[in-house]
């Protein structure tokens, strides 16, 4: 392996909790591929762990297409030598009060947020089979996917479906040598949920700070998460530590929820 460092291939590493799990795992000795379907984010957040002396390459990546993902990911591979970690986290969070849901939207978000996370776990498979061992596949469901949150149907059901397919795929890659789990962030500061807020304070006539605030008013820390709780959470599944977790989800919400 390229200077005996291991892999991770991150999508959605351009802004938002992808940049930061990048910026974490370069931190931890990754050689990271910052995959995302923004060229011009994919290359800054690269060059950030480049000039801070870590090793990472940009690679265009749009997750709901399948061909795309097993292409990015056989390119990490070639560039980088290797393959142990991946982290599904690109996703949309377009807010969708029931009766507003088009056909459109709903092909859109369910194929980035869950066809992503498939393809991207398929993808896994075929290069730890070639290199010849196992690796760790975490996947990014919300705490909308442990507990449905009101405006968004098409995001909190693509959140659930990917903690279902979290624990069928742990069970169905064990024996290869490969644990799959998720992480579930809470109302984090990053321009999704930025959006997320805007829209939801828009459609009841109040301002972003409201919209926010709708989220947020039971976290138990009473604070917003900032990206970086996020891929903390996220270094730890990467890592040997969770050598022994599989199949769960970590709720890394500052307390919105208990389990």
């Amino acid at each position: 392996m390229a200077n005996g460092s291991k892999v991770a291939f991150v999508t959605g590493a351009g802004q938002g909790i992808g940049e930061a799990i990048a910026l974490r795992l370069a931190n931890d000795g990754f050689a990271v591929a910052v995959a995302d379907l923004n060229a011009e984010t994919a290359n800054k957040v690269a060059e950030k762990i480049t000039n801070n002396g870590g090793k990472a390459f940009p690679v265009i990546v749009n997750v709901a297409d399948r061909d795309n993902v097993f292409a990015g990911i056989q390119a990490t591979v070639e560039k980088l030598g290797g393959l142990d970690v991946v982290v599904n986290n690109a996703g949309l969070g377009p807010t969708t009060p029931i009766d507003t849901i088009t056909p459109e939207q709903f092909d859109k978000v369910y194929h980035v947020n869950v066809g992503g996370v498939l393809w991207g776990i398929q993808a896994a498979i075929e290069q730890f089979k070639k290199l010849g061992h196992g690796g760790k596949i975490i996947n990014a469901t919300s705490q909308a996917g442990v507990v449905g949150n009101p405006n968004l149907a098409l995001y909190s059901g693509t959140k659930f479906a990917v903690r279902g397919i979290t624990q069928v795929a742990a069970r169905d890659l064990a024996e290869i040598g490969v644990t799959v789990n998720a992480y579930a962030p809470g109302i984090v500061r990053t321009p999704m949920m930025l959006d997320i807020a805007h829209n939801v304070g828009q459609n009841a006539g109040k301002d972003d700070e409201w919209g926010m605030q709708q989220f947020a008013k039971d976290i138990t820390l009473k604070r917003l998460s900032e990206p970086e709780d996020v891929a903390a959470a996220v270094s730890f599944l990467a890592g040997p530590d969770s050598n022994y977790v599989t199949g769960q989800t970590i709720i890394v919400d500052g307390g919105m929820q208990f389990h």
